[in-house]
Formats: C-alpha cells, sequence, structure tokens
C-alpha cells in the first residue's frame, strides 16, 4: 500500500521511517526540489533528523501530484502557517478512496479555522483523519515506546488509520471527538511556551507544575466552550501532549520561551530555532501562530484564559515576564 507525506521535517519524516518500516510503499513530497535530492542521496534529513538513518526504501518526489497518486493515505505535515496553501494543490487530485491525515498542531490565523476544517473547506467531502498525541519526533524516530491517537468522525476511516499506524513500539488509541482532539494539540503549544519562559527565568519545577495544572484548565475551559470533549483533554492528546511538550528540552515551543524568558525578542528566538544548523529542535514554532488565534477566540467567546493572555502580552506587547509573573500570582477576586 502507498502512503504519500506531504512535509520534509522532522515528523513527517520519522513518520515515513515508521511506516517503511512495516512495508509500506512511502514517498515524501517537499516544497523543496533541492533538499529533497540531498535527502535521497544522503539519506539523512541533516536539517530536521540529524544522525538519524532513512530507510532506502522511501522515496523523494517534488511533484506534489505524481506523489499522491495511487496514495492510499495522504499524511499533511505541514505547519499550520503553509497548510492551506499545500493543501489547494491537492484541489481536483482526491479521489474518493483516498484518505487525509493531518499531523499538524496548529489553528490558522486568520480564520481560526482547525487544519481538518481547512482540508474540508479546500476538498471538500474527503475521507479525513487527525494524528496527535505526545510524540517528540526524534524519540520515536529512535523507536521509543511512544502512544498517539487518531480521531476521525468516520469511525471506519479511525480503525483503518489505527491499523496504518500502530507499530511495535507506537501504540495508537481511537477518539471520535476531532475537535477535542485538535485543539488540545495546538493550545498545549501556548502552555509550552509559558513554562519555557519560566525556564529562561530560572524557575524549576513547582513553577512549571502551576503552569501545566492551571493551563490545562484552560484547555479544558476552551474545548468545553467549542464544543469538544472533556475526556480528551484530560487524554493523550490534551494532558499527554501538553506534558511532554512543556517539560521536553527537545519541545521548539518550549525552547522558543525560554529564549524570550533569558531576554531575546520573539522574532530573535524564532530565527534561532529556525535556523539552528544541526540542531535536533530546528524548524517552525507552531505556537506562536496558534496563540494569535486562540487568544482572539477566547476574547470573543468571552473565556478566561489569564495564561494566554500573559503569553500573549508577552509575546506580542512585549511585556516583561517577571512583571506578567506577578500579575498572574496575584490573589484572584473571586475564589478558584
Amino acid at each position: 500500500m502507498k502512503i504519500a507525506i506531504l512535509g520534509d521535517g522532522g515528523w513527517g519524516t520519522t513518520l515515513g521511517i515508521l511506516l517503511s518500516k512495516k512495508g509500506y510503499k512511502v514517498v515524501i513530497w517537499g516544497p523543496f526540489p533541492k533538499y529533497l535530492k540531498v535527502l535521497d542521496k544522503k539519506r539523512e534529513n541533516e536539517k530536521y533528523l540529524p544522525k538519524i538513518k532513512i530507510p532506502k526504501e522511501i522515496e523523494f518526489e517534488d511533484n506534489i501530484k505524481k506523489a499522491t497518486r495511487g496514495a492510499k493515505v495522504i499524511i499533511v505535515a505541514i505547519p499550520s502557517k503553509f497548510f492551506r496553501k499545500v493543501v489547494k494543490k491537492l484541489k481536483n487530485q482526491i479521489k474518493k478512496d483516498q484518505i487525509l491525515v493531518s499531523v499538524a498542531k496548529g489553528i490558522e490565523k486568520k480564520t481560526h479555522k482547525r487544519m481538518s476544517e481547512i482540508l474540508e473547506e479546500e476538498l471538500g467531502k474527503a475521507k479525513i483523519g487527525v494524528l496527535s498525541g505526545p510524540n517528540i519526533a526524534r524519540e520515536i524516530a529512535l523507536g521509543m515506546p511512544a502512544v498517539s491517537l487518531v480521531a476521525s468522525k468516520n469511525k471506519k476511516v479511525a480503525q483503518f488509520l489505527q491499523d496504518v499506524f500502530f507499530a511495535k513500539n507506537f501504540r495508537v488509541y481511537l477518539s471520535n471527538d476531532i475537535l477535542g482532539v485538535e485543539i488540545g494539540g495546538a493550545f498545549k503549544n501556548i502552555i509550552a511556551i509559558a513554562c519555557g519562559i519560566a525556564d529562561g527565568l530560572g524557575f524549576k519545577d513547582n513553577t512549571k507544575a502551576a503552569i501545566c495544572v492551571r493551563g490545562l484548565v484552560e484547555m479544558e475551559r476552551l474545548v468545553k466552550k467549542l464544543g469538544g470533549k472533556r475526556k480528551t483533554v484530560y487524554g493523550i492528546a490534551g494532558l499527554g501532549d501538553l506534558i511532554v511538550t512543556s517539560f521536553s528540552p527537545l519541545s521548539r515551543n518550549r525552547t522558543l520561551g525560554e529564549k524570550i524568558g533569558q531576554g531575546k525578542s520573539l522574532k530573535e528566538a524564532i530565527n534561532e530555532i529556525a535556523r539552528g544548523k544541526g540542531s535536533v529542535i530546528r524548524g517552525v514554532v507552531e505556537g506562536v501562530e496558534t496563540i494569535q488565534a486562540i487568544y482572539q477566540i477566547s476574547k470573543k467567546l468571552k473565556i478566561d484564559m489569564p495564561i494566554t493572555k500573559a503569553v500573549w502580552q508577552i509575546l506580542f506587547q512585549k511585556k516583561s515576564p517577571k512583571e506578567i509573573l506577578e500579575k498572574l500570582m496575584q490573589r484572584p477576586k473571586k475564589a478558584e
């Protein structure tokens, strides 16, 4: 069975390795033909997944139509910022039997759309699923045990994808709460940035635990208001993902927050992570786009999300992290 992966970053490459080892025919598409040739020749993604060998069976294709033609599953591993632009390339190309899987964890800044909503909007009535969970790409590429979750409105699609992704050291669970799964996967990046800021300021585990537990409250408020399930918030795609992204040294969102806590500007932090030659955390920081969307959603729906607001003020109003923390520590007007 052929599986096409759109996106040659760390996560796309990792999933390619996992699925190729299961015996699937994997084709990876990327936006830069020259880099695809490098990947094909060196069999190593030096930019995003250094020192991990890419199986010789994986093919690289710079023509998106060729890459997806005949693929039973099309995995879209594109950052939310560029997600719609790439998906538009698939218009009038998707067949009824093909399944689209989003593995991006973000919210579109301008429209506040989730990635599955963009797939539906651009491609019509397609079979759609989402893969999300506490998944640090490098650890999975190295074969370390991990769990994830597949969500779809279509039970048969979810079950099929569970079989596709389930591997020796990669246990996959099922959900029909696609909204809750996507919101959880996107929102946890905000809390990870907050935890990174705490790291940058020199604070320790008590502070980060407080941020995580109160961040989980905000996630629950948001998911509940939008129509998702509480169970999802306290599961793999919610709490599980929030923990690993907030504490892992391999987390780009946590690392961005740490740089800001150390006094660097948002632009400096983004550029350092985007261009970090040889770094295992190089790439796009999804939380920067996501927080702009979620902060606006919280204002529109009048959801009390103080940590979200605090991170937004630090990133986009250049507020002092220490001053913002002092405000967060003030006694609330009403008991919580």
